[in-house]
C-alpha cells in the first residue's frame, strides 16, 4: 500500500466556506501520535482518529470537522488507516529472520 491514499468523500465535507469532496491520507509518521494512546488509534477510537487526522490529511481538516463526516466517508476513512496499520504488521513479519 502507498504512503497515501486518495479517497473522494460521498457526501462531502463543509470546511470554512469551501465543501471538501475528497482527501488524501498519508500514513501516519510516529509524531503524528503525539498526545493520544496508540491502542486507542489502533482499534480506530472516534477521538484518536479526531486528533490524527488533521495531521496527516491534506487539505487539512479540523478536529471538530472529523466529528461532522457522514458515517459513509468515515468508513472509508478507517479503511484506509486500518491498512496502513495492517500493512506494516505484515510488513515486520515480512522482514523478521526465520527461526
Amino acid at each position: 500500500m502507498n504512503a497515501a491514499q486518495q479517497i473522494k468523500l460521498k457526501s462531502g465535507l463543509k470546511s470554512g466556506k469551501s465543501i471538501i469532496s475528497e482527501l488524501s491520507i498519508r500514513k501516519p509518521l510516529t509524531g503524528d501520535l503525539r498526545g493520544i494512546k496508540l491502542v486507542d488509534f489502533i482499534e480506530l477510537d472516534i477521538d484518536s482518529l479526531a486528533k490524527v487526522l488533521p495531521r496527516i490529511t491534506t487539505p487539512s481538516i479540523a478536529e471538530h470537522e472529523v466529528y461532522t463526516l457522514d458515517l459513509i466517508d468515515l468508513s472509508e476513512i478507517t479503511r484506509v488507516i486500518a491498512g496502513f496499520l495492517s500493512e506494516t504488521s505484515n510488513s515486520a513479519t515480512m522482514e523478521s529472520p526465520a527461526e
